[in-house]
C-alpha cells in the first residue's frame, strides 16, 4: 500500500489521536484528524494528566507545560497510610499546552485538521479509520461494539498554592479520592461508580459548585482484558475508545500512547495490531484488575501486612496494582 495514496482518518483530537495522527503523517500517510471541539476547547477535559516521566518518550514536553513533579503518593487505607515512591517520577501537565504541541507537530507533518465537526458516522473515502473518540466513542457505536465498564470521574480545583511534591488519595466505598498540588492551585476528584463517586467526594472535600465530569472505561477480567477492538480491516480503536485504562487508576495517557505506538508500527495490518495489543496488554490488565482488588482487601482490613513505604512503577507495577 502506497503511504502517499493512503488516505487515513482519526477521528479525535486528544492526546492519543494527535500522536497518532502526527506519526502517520511523518510516515507520509494523508491523514486527516477530526474533533467536534474547536482549537481553543481541545485541552479541556476531566483528566489531571498526571504521567510518569515516560511521556517523554512519546511527545517532546517542554518546562511549561509542567505545572509541578510528583515524588509520590500517599494512600490512606482507614487505619494506615502508605507512601508509594513513584520511579520513574510523574509530571502534572497543562493538559493544553501538551495539545498545542501535538498540534503543532501534525501541522508541521502534513496533516489535515478539521476542527469544529460534529461527526456522526463513519467517515466515507478514507482507506483507514481511527476512532480515538474517547469513552463513549461514535466509531465504536456504529460498529455494534459492547460498551466498557464505566466509572466516574470527577474534578474541580481549590485555588491553593503548594510547593509539596507528594500527590495523596483516599479510599471510598467504590474507588478513591484525590488531591495533587500544581503550584498555584490544588487538584481534587473521585473515581468511582457512577452513583457513588459525586457522594464520596463531597464526603471528602464537601460541596463544590464548579466540577467537571467524565466516564472512564474500566477494563474488566477477561482473556481479552476487556479490551474492545473490532475485527475489521479498515475502522479500528485505540485509547479510551476501545476502553484501555489502567485498572488501579484510570489513567489512561501513558498505556494509550503505548497502544498508540503499536498501531503506528502495525500500521495498515488492523488485525495485526489487534493481536499486538492483546499479546501486550493481556497479562497487563488481568494483573492489575487482581491485585487492585487484593490491595483494597488488605488495605481495609489486613493494614499491618503492606509496607508503609514502596518503590513504585505506577504505569507497569511489579507488586501492587493498588491505584
Amino acid at each position: 500500500m502506497d503511504n502517499k495514496n493512503t488516505k487515513v482518518a482519526v477521528i479525535g483530537g486528544g492526546v492519543i489521536g494527535l500522536y497518532i495522527s502526527w506519526k502517520l503523517a511523518e510516515k507520509g500517510y494523508d491523514v486527516s484528524v477530526f474533533d467536534r471541539k474547536k482549537e481553543e476547547a481541545l485541552g479541556k477535559k476531566c483528566c489531571s494528566t498526571l504521567v510518569s516521566e515516560r511521556i517523554n518518550k512519546f511527545i517532546p514536553i517542554t518546562e511549561d507545560c509542567i505545572e509541578n513533579v510528583i515524588d509520590s503518593c500517599l494512600i490512606h487505607f482507614p487505619k494506615k497510610a502508605v507512601r508509594l515512591d513513584f520511579s520513574p517520577k510523574h509530571l502534572a501537565l497543562d493538559r493544553g499546552k501538551v495539545i498545542a504541541i501535538l498540534l503543532g507537530l501534525n501541522e508541521k507533518a502534513g496533516t489535515k485538521i478539521i476542527l469544529g465537526e460534529d461527526i456522526r458516522e463513519i467517515p466515507q473515502g478514507f482507506d483507514r479509520v481511527i476512532g480515538c473518540d474517547g469513552a463513549m466513542s461514535m466509531i465504536r457505536k456504529r460498529l455494534e461494539l459492547k460498551n466498557p465498564k464505566m466509572k466516574m470521574g470527577i474534578q474541580f480545583f481549590k485555588k491553593e498554592k503548594s510547593d509539596s511534591n507528594i500527590t495523596e488519595t483516599f479510599l471510598t466505598s467504590s474507588g478513591f479520592c484525590w488531591q495533587i498540588p500544581k503550584g498555584e492551585r490544588i487538584e481534587c476528584g473521585a473515581l468511582g461508580d457512577l452513583n457513588r463517586a459525586k457522594k464520596d467526594m463531597e464526603k471528602r472535600f464537601g460541596e463544590n459548585q464548579e466540577i467537571f465530569v467524565a466516564l472512564i472505561p474500566q477494563p474488566y477480567f477477561s482473556l481479552d482484558g476487556g479490551l474492545i477492538i473490532p475485527d475489521d480491516e479498515k475502522v479500528t480503536l485505540c485509547g479510551d475508545a476501545m476502553g484501555l485504562t489502567k485498572p488501579w487508576s484510570g489513567g489512561g495517557i501513558i498505556w494509550g500512547l503505548y497502544a498508540a505506538d503499536i498501531l503506528v508500527r502495525t500500521f495498515p495490518d488492523f488485525k495485526g495490531y489487534k493481536r499486538e495489543i492483546q499479546r501486550f496488554f493481556r497479562f497487563k490488565t488481568m494483573k492489575g484488575i487482581i491485585s487492585n482488588k487484593a490491595v483494597h482487601i488488605l488495605g481495609r482490613y489486613f493494614p499491618y501486612v503492606i509496607p508503609s513505604r514502596i518503590k513504585y512503577d505506577n504505569d507497569f507495577p511489579s507488586i501492587f496494582g493498588c491505584f
